[in-house]
């Protein structure tokens, strides 16, 4: 089932700035049985993406009441909110007075193999770039064109996910995940202030380390160093966490922090 702007339909406006200049944010996440998994992580970070385009947010109430309306079919189901902008004249320069638009739609729920999360996923090292833009570091918007041809590098269906790195040759995340790494100095994840999406899995984990006293570095991490982790983790909402078990030609193996982790994903945040 798919609403736009409450309304069930599929269809939104030709001039909708979402889809002429992907003046948006989005959030997907898991919803069993109408409950959607870390709501209040998801429409914090709405929010917060929101408020990072200028863009008016909708009412949680709002959206809490429409999520349980587009999952009601399912037990089991992965939902999508968009929020744009709105209709606008040609031209880049945004309405002064804007009326997004919302939509909400659900949608299977996709069971990845079991082995992903027990044995890991083979990975590579895409050769497309993510540039280098402050102002939307960390927001999940509507231009994803840099994750969409990086994710088109390979058909391989071995291979599972594809690693991002920025101009500088810091890795910075998955094509649709961000990483995790365990070294020789405990638990690290890539600084994301130029460019990357800072998703709520990562944000969960982050929290989740804070109240375990356990140390998470923030901080750039070259292609060298993430290649001799001894653990590297891809995490996101959907498929919460997956350790990576081959990476360019390395074999890796779960460990203590894939177990730690997947822990931490478990328990009722706070």
């Amino acid at each position: 089932m798919i609403l736009v702007n409450g309304a069930a339909t599929n269809q939104v406006v030709a001039t909708d700035r979402g889809l002429a200049y992907g003046d948006g944010v989005f959030r997907t996440f898991p919803v069993t049985s109408g409950r959607a998994h870390n709501w209040c992580f998801q429409f914090r970070k709405l929010a917060h993406d929101c408020a990072a385009l200028a863009l008016p947010c909708p009412a949680e109430a709002v959206l809490a009441e429409e999520l349980i309306r587009v999952s009601a079919a399912q037990r089991e189901c992965i939902v999508k909110i968009i929020v744009t902008r709105g209709s606008g004249e040609r031209g880049y320069a945004p309405p002064q007075d804007p009326v997004p638009t919302r939509v909400v739609m659900a949608s299977p729920r996709l069971h990845y193999p079991e082995e992903f999360a027990r044995r890991g996923v083979r990975v590579q090292v895409c050769r497309t770039r993510l540039a280098a833009q402050p102002r939307l570091a960390g927001v999940k918007h509507l231009n994803r064109l840099e994750n969409v041809i990086a994710r088109s590098e390979w058909r391989d269906p071995a291979v599972v996910e594809g690693l991002m790195l920025d101009m500088e040759g810091n890795v910075i995340g998955g094509t649709m995940t961000n990483l995790l790494m365990v070294d020789e100095n405990g638990l690290a994840t890539p600084e994301l202030s130029k460019c990357g999406v800072a998703g709520v899995t990562r944000e969960r984990i982050l929290a989740a380390a804070m109240r375990h006293g356990v140390t998470c570095r923030v901080e750039p991490l070259t292609l060298n160093r993430v290649l001799g982790a001894r653990e590297l983790i891809l995490v996101n909402s959907v498929i919460g966490a997956w350790a990576v078990r081959d990476i360019e030609g390395r074999t890796l193996r779960p460990g203590p922090g894939m177990t730690r982790m997947q822990a931490w994903l478990e328990e009722k945040d706070v």
